[in-house]
């Protein structure tokens, strides 16, 4: 079945904008401060900043049939296709009228990496990973939800044991081709911008 996402990019004859895109996965546990630096990314060095989890909501807020389609799929449990998360990244980069991404939180397994190459046909020109122990994550988190600590800390030990079992093999498959580029992310805010900034330098 053809979704309105398939009919924005479905013709081949045309070469879309984001194929010749310079495209940035950001990856690293939850807490590791992903967000707050692709902000910092946006402001000094003029990339669009993607989220896969912001589109699927965008997608189900704005009443489509697609998004009632995602909706469904996530009241019944069911885990959204890759395919379904890479046709939007794909759709929103066409839309974006830039030629500069930051994927953030994305692949989160090989899965994803497998469907974004085979959908997208690019692969990042590198991966930016947002290295920080455990401790330090969960300290952090439980910071942020200050009030809440028995009902999260085995929230956030759940979601750092996905990202180490699900993720972490994405990070060693760059790793391997030459594409990572580890920050150290235990640092202050500000420490870790300062390294962002000197790597998006010499890669730009």
């Amino acid at each position: 079945m053809e979704t309105p996402v398939d009919a924005s990019i479905k013709n081949e004859h045309e070469s879309p904008r984001w194929k010749k895109s310079t495209v940035v996965f950001v990856l690293g546990g939850p807490g590791s401060g992903k967000g707050t630096q692709c902000a910092n990314v946006v402001k000094h060095f003029s990339y669009t900043h993607f989220s896969a989890g912001d589109l699927l909501r965008a997608e189900i807020k704005s009443g489509s049939e697609f998004g009632a389609m995602i909706q469904s799929m996530i009241a019944e449990g069911r885990i959204v296709p890759s395919e379904i998360t890479v046709k939007l990244l794909c759709k929103a980069m066409e839309e974006s009228g830039n030629d500069k991404f930051l994927i953030d939180g994305f692949p989160r397994n090989e899965e994803n990496r497998i469907v974004f190459e085979n959908v997208a046909k690019i692969e990042p020109a590198f991966v930016l990973f947002f290295d920080c122990p455990e401790e330090e994550l969960e300290r952090r988190i439980m910071n942020r939800n200050q009030g809440r600590e028995d009902d999260n800390i085995e929230t956030i030990k759940k979601r750092f044991k996905v990202f180490v079992e699900s993720t972490l093999p994405i990070v060693n498959y760059y790793e391997s081709k030459g594409k990572l580029r580890k920050i150290n992310a235990a640092k202050p805010s500000e420490e870790v911008f300062e390294a962002v900034k000197v790597l998006f330098a010499s890669e730009s």
